[in-house]
């Protein structure tokens, strides 16, 4: 079994920046990708970032230029540097890891941003 634990979310105002963090752990050999995705009220959960084992990413277009993901694939990690944050980045965000067997999912983390 494997387990996912977020980290990071939380209250800002628009135009400030969080961090969200992302530990797997359990019986784990390797992860071929991670991921955050997001659900707001009401909407479908949309993928934010992605990046696979070798380090390639991509990102929604709505938050090009202002988040970043990156992991250490050492510790199972992966994270996602949210800046110039806004009123319509307030979601639940969700990690993801994609394992040989099957896709995991954290428990999900709130980010709100105020205007």
């Amino acid at each position: 079994q494997v387990q996912l634990v977020e980290s990071g979310g939380g209250l800002v105002q628009a135009g400030g920046s969080l961090r969200l963090s992302c530990a797997a752990s359990g019986s784990i050999i390797s992860i071929n990708a991670m991921g955050w995705y997001r659900q707001a009220p009401g909407k479908q959960r949309e993928l934010v970032a992605h990046i696979t084992s070798d380090g390639s990413t991509n990102y929604a277009d709505s938050v090009k230029g202002r988040f970043t993901i990156s992991r250490d694939n050492a510790k199972n990690t992966v994270f996602l540097q949210m800046n110039s944050l806004k009123p319509e980045d307030t979601a639940v965000y969700y990690c993801n890891a994609e394992l040989l067997d099957r896709d995991y999912w954290g428990q999900g983390t709130q980010v709100t941003v105020s205007s």
